[in-house]
């Protein structure tokens, strides 16, 4: 949409404030009820766990059907308002019921990551302190085998009497329900030894940031969005599920980025939202360029051509002819049902970003933190800018670079009603990250430009400082890296170059890919150090000549295993400088 687009995508709550709900903002309880009014036999939740993988849906009506037995087995058993429920598992309509279920019967939900190490989850459920703990049969068999303060349940019908959908109770009388600036849900970001940190949001807090989201983007209930990251990460819970579940809309719960697996539910279940993180976009991109690249040069330099074209009347314009000029080559990706695809969780590289507009999909994207229930800025599609995270949310929050440098980089702070209650019995840390007149901090470097949009530096706690005084950033050359298919994981960071002076120059820690040893007809197992650096070399080389001289790689590391990552598939920085 234009910025001077004036949609107002809560205007229809007009309809049923005071009625469904009496707050500013409805919570999340009432705004899943007042859809199942407006939508109630349109599709809700999807998967493809039927035989043979077929495709399960329930009906809003349906969905509100089970989250309400489920909340008065709650109840039932022990519930009261505020008590917590832990959930961990894969993406699953089991899942969904859970959370929404939880907040209905007046309890705080605590999605789990249920990648984490057993013993990573058991300090995340000490500090969450839960009443009851939905599990999905990975997990459930180890937590079920003996006595804990809490129940043990079940997200798989493998085990029936402990089933979700099976949890059956009558009607429960004197339910308190839960107000808007009460706790909905604490997300765990990161401290999984040690006091794990807890991000505490409200109804208020998700409600709030899922509607105001929609003031750059229109959403149709007969949107498909598809969850195929991780639901319990803020953003996939924000950007997918409760915005979703807002307008009417279908969500198609993913459990694996297998490609044969993708293609299949892309295609089946006729996607129109798209959300990942660059990692994703990059597979899909580069896939589709080689597809191109196959059909030999000829073919190859006019599909580039054509792409230049769709991409002057799109900026130029505003007019989107890439969809009909490339139809073929999306319908072949599985793409072409797409509305809108959006990149988070980490800056995605300009040229990346281009490719798909370039190709007739609208791409746009946005930037948030887990403290701000995420979303902060978001690239209006129809006045998107590819160097950019997007732009603030005009009237509804503020933003600021506090403490700029000359080239106008400082960091980002944020006032606004998505912005977290605070960390879980944390008041120290919580004040830390807060300026004394109420600013939230949020740790990431960048700029402005003359019509607000904002531009992502780095992580503050990640700049590195050269011997000439220069401000490099990690992220930023490490975006270099986004289409060099050949490189599976690089990581920048600065080492001492000269212990005399002590100043830092440029280190790449990087895995090579599959597809690097393929090509040289050679194997991870048998290959030599030496001739799989200089294969390296070679990319590391033709990065370098992009970049300015005091953010080339001056030192290379090659890594034997892949470091670890989040959910959202960033590098855990765990390592010094």
């Amino acid at each position: 949409m234009s910025k001077k687009d004036n949609y107002n995508p809560m205007a229809f709550l007009e309809d049923f404030r005071g009625k469904d709900f009496k707050g500013e903002w409805p919570t999340l309880p009432e705004m899943f009820s007042i859809t199942v009014k407006r939508f109630g036999d349109r599709p809700c939740f999807t998967d493809f766990e039927g035989p043979d993988g077929s495709k399960n849906t329930l009906t809003y009506n349906e969905a509100y059907k089970k989250i309400q037995t489920l909340k008065n087995w709650l109840v039932k058993n022990g519930l009261e308002h505020g008590d917590h429920v832990a959930v961990t598992g894969k993406n699953s309509p089991e899942w969904a019921i859970v959370y929404l279920a939880t907040l209905y019967a007046g309890g705080v939900i605590c999605p789990m990551d249920y990648a984490l190490h057993i013993e990573e989850q058991e300090n995340l459920l000490k500090t969450a302190a839960p009443k009851f703990l939905f599990a999905d049969s990975e997990k459930y068999e180890y937590y079920s085998k003996k006595r804990r303060k809490y129940k043990v349940l079940s997200l798989n019908k493998q085990f029936e009497d402990k089933y979700v959908y099976n949890l059956e109770a009558p009607a429960q009388k004197r339910i308190k329900a839960p107000k808007e600036n009460e706790t909905a849900a604490i997300l765990f970001t990161s401290g999984t030894t040690g006091n794990p940190k807890g991000v505490m949001l409200s109804h208020k807090n998700l409600v709030s940031d899922c509607y105001i989201a929609q003031t750059h983007m229109h959403l149709y209930e007969t949107d498909v969005f598809y969850a195929i990251l991780p639901i319990h990460h803020a953003y996939t819970m924000l950007a997918v599920f409760i915005e979703t579940i807002s307008v009417g809309a279908e969500v198609v719960f993913g459990k694996s980025m297998a490609v044969t697996r993708l293609m299949k539910e892309l295609k089946e279940g006729q996607i129109t939202m798209l959300l990942g993180v660059p990692l994703l976009f990059n597979k899909l991109i580069s896939g589709i360029m080689k597809g191109i690249k196959a059909k030999g040069p000829l073919v190859y330099g006019i599909v580039r051509v054509m792409m230049g074209i769709s991409y002057f009347f799109k900026k130029t314009f505003k007019v989107n002819i890439g969809k009909k000029m490339f139809k073929s080559i999306l319908q072949k990706a599985n793409l072409y049902t797409l509305r809108i695809a959006i990149c988070g969780g980490g800056p995605l590289a300009k040229s990346v970003f281009k490719k798909y507009q370039q190709l007739g999909i609208d791409f746009v994207q946005g930037y948030g933190l887990t403290e701000t229930s995420p979303i902060l800025t978001l690239n209006p599609v129809e006045h998107f800018k590819i160097e950019s995270i997007g732009s603030p949310f005009e009237g509804y929050m503020e933003l600021k670079i506090l403490n700029p440098n000359e080239e106008g980089i400082g960091e980002i702070c944020v006032k606004g009603p998505m912005v977290m209650q605070g960390y879980y019995k944390m008041p120290k840390e919580t004040a830390e990250m807060f300026t004394e007149d109420g600013w939230f901090k949020t740790g990431d470097l960048g700029w402005q430009d003359s019509e607000g949009y904002v531009m992502l530096a780095g992580r503050a706690k990640n700049m590195i400082v050269t011997e000439g005084g220069k401000n490099v950033y990690p992220e930023e050359i490490e975006d270099a890296f986004q289409l060099e298919t050949d490189i599976q994981q690089v990581t920048v960071k600065g080492y001492i170059a000269d212990e005399a002076t002590k100043s830092e120059a440029l280190e790449a820690l990087i895995y090579p890919a599959d597809d690097l040893f393929a090509k040289a007809k050679m194997t991870r197992e048998s290959a030599k150090k030496e001739d799989v650096a200089k294969l390296v070399q070679v990319i590391v080389d033709r990065v370098n000549k992009n970049l300015l001289p005091y953010q080339r790689i001056s030192k290379v590391t090659i890594l034997e295993e892949a470091l670890e990552m989040t959910t959202t598939l960033k590098v855990k920085r765990k390592f010094n400088k």
